[in-house]
């Protein structure tokens, strides 16, 4: 019998994800829903911090509590752009909420170029992520990132957060970013993540490494 992961998130998306990637491994993933405000997001240094403390709070909502059988997973990310010291980071999802894309943008308006290599430079960032799993008491952590540069304008399409605004690096054959200005083997040709079709994101994407970077410290079910 499939043992059973549920997912604390709202996101219909990242449930998809999980459940693409753990299935296979014999695992049923289910969404865990909570009334909202009951999951307080708190005041943390890192991804880690934040999802041990989502963690800690969902477990009162677990079927079975701390002595089910099932497991717990939240994931948590963050966007850290390098001129502004890798900030919003852990406050991604509160900066994304009052200042949203086209804030960010204007805080790096004086950083740009008419040469495209060099705006990357000077706009560089990258999506961090964490996938953090809860079994029997123990927590796993998957990490994951996707390096790249804040685009000079905004591009709508299925992205969501500040998607409309990131472009990943390149990737080599290995699935590995390349520095700004090297061509890769996957490329979006500068199009941002907002402007790209999900399943062409899910090549590049943060959370897809944190969520095989889990994986690989987990036994099938």
């Amino acid at each position: 019998m499939a043992r059973t992961v549920w997912f604390l998130t709202g996101n219909s998306g990242k449930l998809e994800e999980a459940t693409n990637h753990l299935e296979p491994l014999g695992y049923e993933v289910k969404q865990l829903i909570v009334e909202k405000g009951t999951i307080i997001e708190p005041q943390a240094d890192t991804l880690e911090e934040v999802a041990q403390s989502k963690i800690s709070q969902a477990l009162a909502h677990l079927p079975g509590g701390e002595d089910s059988n099932d497991l717990l997973m939240v994931e948590d990310a963050g966007l850290f752009v390098d001129a502004l010291n890798g900030f919003p980071g852990v406050i991604s999802a509160y900066a994304l909420k009052t200042i949203g894309c086209n804030g960010m943008l204007k805080l790096l308006e004086h950083l740009k170029s008419e040469d495209t290599v060099q705006s990357a430079q000077l706009r560089s960032a990258e999506f961090q992520a964490v996938a953090a799993l809860w079994n029997n008491g123990e927590i796993l952590y998957g990490n994951g990132r996707c390096p790249g540069w804040i685009a000079l304008a905004s591009s709508e399409g299925e992205g969501f957060g500040f998607d409309p605004i990131f472009t990943p690096y390149d990737l080599d054959a290995l699935g590995e970013p390349l520095q700004p200005g090297n061509y890769g083997v996957q490329s979006t040709h500068g199009k941002t993540f907002g402007a790209i079709p999900m399943h062409e994101k899910q090549v590049y994407s943060h959370r897809t490494r944190a969520l095989n970077d889990l994986l690989r410290q987990l036994p099938s079910a």
